[in-house]
This record gives C-alpha cells, structure tokens and sequence, in this order.
C-alpha cells in the first residue's frame, strides 16, 4: 500500500511567506502531491521566499508512515517556480532530512536535490526517486522533514 508522507508542521518558516503574505502554517501552502496531481497541482495555495533571497531556509516536519521495509520507491515530489518580477537566477534546493529541527539543529541530510535557474513560466514539476543507499539512511519514518533554500545567483 502506497504512503505520502506530507507537510504537517512549520519548523523553519525564515523569511517565506504563504499566497496570503502570513508567515504562519505555511506547510498548508504545500498540498500532496501523489502519483496522478504533479502536473495538476492546485497553483492557489504556495509558498514563497522573499526577493533575492540568499540561503532562505523554511523547514517542514512530515507526517508519520510507516516503515515500508523496502529500499524501492520512495520518491519526493514538489513544484517550483519564480516570480517574473523576482530578478535574477534563483536556484532551490530540496533536502530531505532526519531529526532537523532548525537551522542550529539541521539534523542529518538523507538527499539534497538542486534546482538551477527556477523558470519563470511554468511551475516545473520535480519527482526524485531515493537510491538504494539514501533510503537505507531512513532509520525512523517518524522524524523525516523536508527544507527548501532559495538563493539568488549573482
């Protein structure tokens, strides 16, 4: 049987905003994304970094699954883009990560994915499927969590 573990709390909300400019529960702004929804995706709720950001960091815990006993199929999957009157290159990074709790406390990283030069017309779908080795690095699939950094290129 097939599991999402989804956002279900702000650790780390920085200088990120939600689509109604409130710096408060903006893992709501962040809706499943299960097989089927990537590419149709509700674009009404979202969050954003602020402009120019410069290692922006927000942080979510995700909820509690339950340990699948395979090394197969995890994947993460989130949609991005940037502003057009955002400026310059933005790139994003996605990490997925055990016991963060803040950027102070940042916990162990399982996978850090990047996103060069977000575009400004479509919100680009990601999925990124685990190896092996990083889904071997899940030792409690109740302390994962998910971190976003934009960072503005120079």
């Amino acid at each position: 049987m097939a599991q999402y573990a989804t956002p279900d709390a702000d650790l780390v909300d920085g200088a990120w905003l939600d689509e109604g400019a409130a710096a408060v529960d903006l893992y709501n702004g962040l809706p499943p994304l299960t097989p089927g929804t990537l590419e149709a995706a509700d674009d009404a709720t979202y969050i954003v970094s602020e402009s120019n950001p410069s290692a922006s960091a927000c942080g979510f815990g995700l909820s509690n699954i339950e340990d699948p006993v395979s090394q197969t199929g995890h994947i993460m999957r989130w949609r991005r883009y940037k502003s057009a009157a955002g400026g310059g290159q933005i790139d994003l990074t996605v990490d997925l990560r055990k016991a963060y709790v803040n950027e102070g406390t940042p916990g162990t990283s399982i996978t850090s994915q990047s996103d060069n030069d977000l575009s400004e017309t479509v919100a680009n779908a990601t999925p990124y499927t685990l190896n092996s080795g990083e889904a071997d690095a899940i030792t409690d699939y109740t302390d994962l969590q998910i971190r976003f950094v934009a960072d503005q290129s120079t």
